[in-house]
């Protein structure tokens, strides 16, 4: 929660998002880079997108994240009961107010990012991963698309909305309305997560809208997203009275069938929401409860395999992106599925994931900035490295595979303080199973927090509080 403070955008920082111009997409340079082909193209405006989370060590902002952000907020909220953190209902509140700037139900448009993360290929202008620098010096930089940053928009106003985006943005919302005490608000909520769900392309998908690029995000599953907005719908309705209840309930029926059948391989992360949505399914009184509750093992055995190979008992694997946010999706996953089976087989499981970020690794490193014995010292985050002060809270990518770093640890900037001191590689001997992690502020592959891998820690911490 202290981590999530810290990367609060408005005020002081992108006053000028008050009154941002929207952009046709880019044209990149090619399938795998970031950089842009030529100008970009004005298409509308101004629009408020003030606020938000920034995404990452970077100050970009992408609905596609916040929305999978705060939907474990609100579910954390929800679910943990009196351990909940008593911040929770103000950052999911801040977070919901900015995914409310980014549906537009007038004219039936969500915005899905605010910057652009590298300029372009003439050279005519710089994105934000181009400087390093305070957030709170973009208002008055000299740079175009610093202090004036561009908006782009998911669909032409009124055009079916990638499902993915949909069905989180929605799920936030309907997860908003189940927690709200006001009544009249929760029906607001629940309505606007209606809108959006409705808005779900789900014929003829093609590529998943996340970013720009799509190789910042790329995700390639979207019927687990349907499932979830559908089943919170559905749990908001219960709670509201509202008769669509038995729509959703089935919608999401559908679309975890076709989970099952179609995508399963994966565990709860970024990528992969069908953990929470199966659990909560079941609660809303899905007539599959067997098969779902079968899916919920059966990635939890995806990693109890993996463990039971690794000296470790790692689950995740930590040789490819994000091992970190997966260990903590299978620790919160093990509650969630005692939550809705009574069965305890995973608990000790989940401990042994959320042990493993937490210190019990190779490297000896937790991956969550302050917390442990000996906890990351020098994330990839800008602020934390020209301030000095720790990124409390922060969790960061962790360990990932030794081909990344073969080309060196990444960018360097003339303004980015040296971290280390002394530019010495502690870790460098423990590399192996083809997997490195590097305590370094210019490992970015390694060392970069991000509001994902935080949201899912948070959540899963949550729960297991509960223990």
């Amino acid at each position: 929660m202290t981590f999530f403070g810290g990367q609060r955008d408005g005020g002081r920082r992108h006053s000028t998002d008050k009154a941002a111009d929207v952009y046709d997409w880019p044209v990149f340079t090619g399938p795998d880079t970031d950089q842009i082909k030529g100008e970009l193209t004005k298409v509308g405006g101004p629009v408020d997108v003030e606020g938000g989370w920034f995404d990452a060590g970077d100050y970009l902002k992408f609905t596609h994240i916040l929305a999978y952000v705060d939907t474990l907020m609100w579910a954390a909220r929800r679910d943990g009961g009196p351990v909940a953190d008593p911040r929770l209902r103000s950052e999911a509140e801040h977070g919901l107010k900015y995914l409310d700037k980014m549906w537009d139900g007038k004219s039936r448009t969500l915005y899905i990012q605010v910057g652009v993360g590298a300029g372009n290929a003439e050279g005519t202008f710089v994105g934000d991963h181009d400087i390093w620098r305070l957030p709170e010096s973009d208002d008055s930089s000299k740079e175009k698309y610093i202090r004036n940053r561009p908006v782009f928009r998911a669909a032409p106003p009124g055009e079916p909305i990638s499902p993915n985006l949909a069905g989180r943005t929605a799920a936030a919302f309907a997860l908003a309305a189940q927690v709200e005490p006001d009544r009249r608000k929760a029906r607001a909520w629940l309505d606007q997560a209606a809108e959006i769900y409705a808005m779900a392309k789900t014929t003829d998908v093609g590529p998943l809208v996340t970013s720009l690029p799509h190789a910042f995000y790329p995700e390639s599953v979207w019927r687990d997203d349907m499932e979830l907005g559908g089943a919170e719908l559905a749990l908001a309705a219960q709670r509201l009275g509202d008769p669509r209840a038995a729509q959703w309930l089935a919608q999401a029926s559908h679309w975890a069938e076709e989970y099952i059948a179609n995508d399963t391989g994966d565990t709860l992360n970024l990528y992969d929401v069908s953990a929470l949505a199966h659990a909560d399914l079941i609660r809303a009184g899905a007539a599959m409860k067997d098969a779902l509750a079968a899916d919920l093992k059966a990635q939890l055995e995806i990693g109890a395999s993996r463990a039971a190979k690794d000296p470790f008992r790692a689950g995740a694997r930590y040789d490819q992106f994000d091992s970190v946010p997966h260990a903590f999706g299978l620790a919160a996953t093990s509650r969630l599925y005692r939550s809705v089976t009574g069965d305890r087989s995973y608990d000790a499981f989940g401990t042994q994931q959320r042990g493993w970020a937490f210190g019990a690794n190779p490297w000896g490193v937790s991956f969550v900035q302050g917390v442990g014995d000996n906890s990351i010292a020098c994330p990839h985050y800008q602020i934390a490295n020209l301030t000095g002060r720790p990124a409390t809270g922060a969790v960061v990518n962790g360990p990932n595979a030794a081909s990344l770093f073969d080309d060196g640890l990444g960018g360097h900037f003339e303004e980015m303080a040296k971290c280390p001191a002394d530019g010495v590689d502690r870790y460098e001997q423990f590399t192996g199973r083809g997997s490195r992690f590097v305590d370094d502020v210019r490992s970015w592959q390694a060392s970069e927090p991000a509001d994902d891998f935080a949201a899912i820690a948070l959540y899963a911490l949550t729960l297991m509080a509960r223990d």
